[in-house]
């Protein structure tokens, strides 16, 4: 009985390779029981599927069959409660083994019955060593700044990569036969987010230009490029921290970013949102403007 929690690609994968080698793919569609618990997470569910096969045995099967749930951390918490019977009472001739995001969601009861495995990021030399090795089967020409891009966006999460990867190739598939060019700008522009230039450039605006300046620039930024406003506050996360500001100055404009972040995740207005994102940076500056005053 596992209970595995893993960045997003990795963890279905690693299951399913080792079912496949513990029962040989004879055997695999009647030993193992894949289900995805975001769509099949009520207590009917468990009592119908999971019991079923748990409590049937196939003709010349021999050994512990395997039930598979993937996004447990969204099952209800009746169905959890439902599950832990079940594990309980077919433990003789089953195991379970139970993926999730985020394992404070599954209840105490269950995870103690489980050997939690944890699976951190890739790390960026073996996804450029798998991307590479992708890229010369299929036929891909990705560029050293390419590459840099899919490792910053995909954050080691390989599924992710290779989407970006397949996407970015295939907006410049053309047929006259050349290699597809995979670069930084077509990566991002793909995916959908900032460039490090662009991040550069609204930071830049919003401490050094007047608040009706910033806000066109980076409403235009977005208009031209179609920007979501929560994927800028995502990336300037990262700039922030590489500002030669005061401690106490960094700490308030990450704080402050984090409430623009939660704000927009509720459904609050971007255009009310933005101009909360430049107040931050103005009174950042006025901070900073007191600090230099009182060291003079």
């Amino acid at each position: 009985m596992l209970l595995v929690k893993t960045n997003r690609g990795v963890r279905s994968s690693t299951i399913l390779a080792v079912a496949r080698k513990m029962y040989g793919t004879n055997q695999l569609s009647s030993m193992v029981l894949e289900l995805n618990a975001s769509d099949s997470r009520g207590i009917d569910d468990i009592r119908d599927q999971v019991v079923t096969f748990a409590s049937t045995r196939k003709i010349f099967s021999t050994g512990m069959k395997l039930v598979i749930l993937d996004e447990a951390d969204n099952m209800t918490r009746d169905a959890q409660f439902a599950l832990r019977r079940v594990i309980e009472k077919y433990t003789s001739n089953t195991r379970f083994c139970l993926i999730c995001n985020y394992v404070s969601k599954i209840i105490p009861a269950l995870q103690s019955r489980c050997t939690r495995f944890r699976f951190s990021p890739l790390a960026p030399e073996h996804v450029k060593g798998r991307v590479a090795q992708i890229c010369q089967a299929e036929g891909i020409d990705c560029t050293d700044d390419g590459m840099n891009a899919l490792l910053k966006l995909g954050r080691g999460d390989m599924r992710k990569v290779l989407n970006l990867l397949e996407s970015s190739s295939m907006q410049q598939a053309g047929t006259d036969g050349q290699k597809p060019v995979v670069d930084a700008h077509l990566v991002y522009q793909v995916a959908g987010k900032p460039t490090p230039d662009d991040v550069e450039t609204i930071v830049n605006s919003v401490l050094n230009d007047s608040i009706q300046e910033a806000s066109e620039k980076i409403g235009a930024l977005q208009l031209e490029k179609g920007l979501a406003l929560a994927d800028i506050v995502y990336e300037l996360h990262d700039q922030v921290r590489q500002l030669d500001v005061p401690p106490e100055v960094t700490k308030y404009i990450l704080k402050e970013l984090a409430e623009v972040e939660f704000r927009l995740g509720t459904g609050v207005d971007e255009a009310i949102q933005l101009s909360g994102l430049i107040a931050v940076f103005m009174l950042a500056r006025r901070l900073i403007e007191r600090g230099l005053q009182g060291s003079s």
